[in-house]
């Protein structure tokens, strides 16, 4: 059996999956027979000057190797997790990264060149190599002969930097870019050891991993490549070591986002599951707000578009905690989270109130549902979705509470849980349907999604009614069927399966199906779901932030090496294991 290293044996394309580690804004590319850095930054403050992250060119661009009359060599390109190794005419360039702001070049024995160009405001050449500053700065250092090293005048912002070397046996090339006055310029004495412990690291982290089921390895360790690879390191607001979404379509962290992602890493690492936590709830507002989401600059807590509202995200975080104590039994950190966690709800019951016993979205981007046919008509929505998520805070607030020995809050919750249960289905339960619907302050909205059946999920509903809501769940003509589950019916009106949240398949939105199943009893359709959603995602060498309900194809729009579907994975593939283990 491939160890899991092997077995991601160039996976890493350089075109649409960048080489990257855990920490690095550092996104290595390749285009042709040249490379590119771009960074995993959003630079608010300079975007008039250089454009949205997405768009904006790479801060290190048109890296060549040439040969000795100046032509470019062709690269041919082998990746695995902790290298990329450029074949070329003149030897192999190994390239790791040691640092999160670091990239190590392990040269071949001969002469070559080796141009780039470099975005700064100032460059000067050294008899190492050279530094230039700029918004992000940048050195280059070498241990190898320098026969020729010249920095062209820049045109624009960016700098021609034309290097030629003589390298011997273990010389070696460090590119650093930092937003620090300090560079890093220390070469090691052997890169051949810098570039096995960055594998030995990678090791580790894989061979953590529980074992899953054959069937499943090679995508669930590619899924734990993304889980480590897309972390980001501290920086300002960035207050804890956290995975964003995507490393190259979405920079930051993203509240609910972070919760399925700490299901996965509480397999692993029971602090770096919590701090996905942590990160959220370090910024929490004076009221109990918690942010839509948490960049270098700042958070968002506020949007003018598509209407002037506060925006958030769904109140997940408690099921999250107690689902990571279950694994950790980590009992101080229930005790840490538990008032930060209680008025996040208090926030949510007093200042988004409907006015009688329910609570509302006031921006759809607070549902984490951005464009779903919910929102056309009109703000405030009452959703069952929203006051499902805030049942199920109450029940794991009171199970919290009990833990940590208060048991007259625990009552409480059970209490308050109850009670909304019953009010969310005088209110929104449509019996003709067999369907909860969403509501604006005038009328229903005539909408079939999912989310009018995920208050079954909460386990507190009524056997009846309960089973009218599978009966639903369980129409092909609706969502039993391609790649369940579409996130609005197939044959609604709306449907539209490559538009984000108007029909394609989010499998973060599965997990919470599956769990809900199990918890009614309904382990035979947990199962069946289950396995179409790891099926699905396996159907792609790239992991996907949502995908055709249809065809199982991806939208163009879904972004590529994506978290929560990463995570996700993992997490459904250990349960399929187990379950396979227990004979279910």
């Amino acid at each position: 059996m491939s160890s899991a290293i092997e077995s991601l044996h160039n996976r890493i394309d350089l075109t649409h999956i960048p080489y990257t580690d855990r920490g690095s804004r550092l996104l290595l590319f390749r285009r042709d027979d040249e490379l590119y850095i771009r960074l995993a930054e959003r630079w608010i403050k300079h975007e008039e000057e250089v454009g949205h992250y997405r768009r904006r060119l790479p801060i290190l661009d048109h890296f060549q190797i040439v040969d000795g009359d100046g032509y470019p060599l062709q690269l041919q390109v082998e990746s695995y997790p902790h290298v990329v190794r450029l074949h070329t005419a003149s030897g192999n360039f190994d390239w790791t990264i040691t640092d999160p702001e670091s990239i190590l070049v392990r040269l071949p024995a001969g002469s070559f060149g080796l141009r780039f160009e470099i975005l700064a405001d100032n460059a000067q050449v050294d008899t190492r190599g050279g530094i230039t500053r700029g918004i992000r700065n940048m050195a280059y250092t070498t241990n190898a002969h320098i026969t020729q090293n010249v920095i062209s005048e820049p045109v624009g912002s960016r700098f021609k930097i034309n290097l030629r070397l003589i390298a011997s046996p273990g010389d070696s090339l460090l590119i650093n870019i930092t937003p620090r006055l300090a560079y890093n310029r220390s070469l090691p004495d052997d890169p051949n050891s810098a570039i096995d412990e960055v594998r030995r690291v990678w090791d580790a982290w894989f061979k953590a991993a529980p074992p899953v089921l054959e069937e499943y390895r090679t995508q669930y360790y590619y899924a734990w490549w993304i889980l480590r690879a897309g972390l980001l390191n501290q920086r300002y607001y960035f207050t804890r070591e956290a995975l964003t979404p995507s490393k190259i379509h979405y920079v930051g962290v993203w509240h609910w986002d972070q919760f399925f992602h700490a299901l996965a890493y509480r397999h692993v690492d029971t602090r770096l599951a919590e701090d996905q936590l942590r990160i959220v709830l370090d910024h929490q507002r004076a009221d109990g707000m918690l942010p839509d989401a948490v960049h270098d600059e700042g958070t968002i807590t506020h949007l003018n578009f598509p209407v002037d509202a506060d925006v958030t995200k769904p109140p997940l975080v408690g099921w999250t905690a107690l689902k990571l104590f279950r694994k950790s039994r980590h009992l101080d950190f229930l005790k840490e989270v538990y008032e930060p966690i209680t008025r996040w709800h208090d926030w949510w019951m007093r200042d988004n109130s409907d006015g009688d016993g329910l609570c509302v979205y006031r921006h759809p981007f607070s549902s984490g549902l951005d464009d779903s046919p919910l929102w056309d008509y009109g703000m405030p929505v009452t959703s069952p979705d929203l006051n499902s998520y805030l049942i199920m805070a109450m029940v794991s607030m009171a199970r919290i509470a009990e833990l940590i020995g208060r048991k007259d809050d625990a009552a409480r919750h059970i209490q308050s849980a109850q009670a909304m249960t019953q009010r969310m289905t005088a209110r929104l339960w449509d019996d003709q349907r067999g369907l909860f619907m969403a509501r604006t302050a005038s009328d229903i909205v005539p909408v079939v999604t999912p989310f009018s059946i995920l208050p079954f999920w909460t386990g507190m509903l009524p056997e009846t009614i309960t089973q009218r809501l599978i009966q639903n769940l369980t129409n092909p003509d609706a969502f039993w069927s391609g790649w369940p589950l579409p996130t609005v019916a197939y044959n609604d009106p709306t449907f539209d399966p490559m538009q984000m949240w108007r029909g394609p398949a989010w499998m973060n939105i599965n997990y919470l199906f599956v769990e809900g199943l199990e918890r009614v009893g309904r382990n035979d359709l947990a199962g069946h779901l289950r396995r179409k959603s790891l099926d699905l995602i396996m159907l792609h060498n790239d992991i996907y932030e949502y995908y055709n309900p249809l065809t199982g194809e991806h939208p163009p729009k879904a972004a590529p090496i994506f978290g929560w579907t990463s995570a996700v994975f993992i997490d459904l593939a250990i349960q399929e294991t187990r379950a396979v283990e227990n004979g279910d």
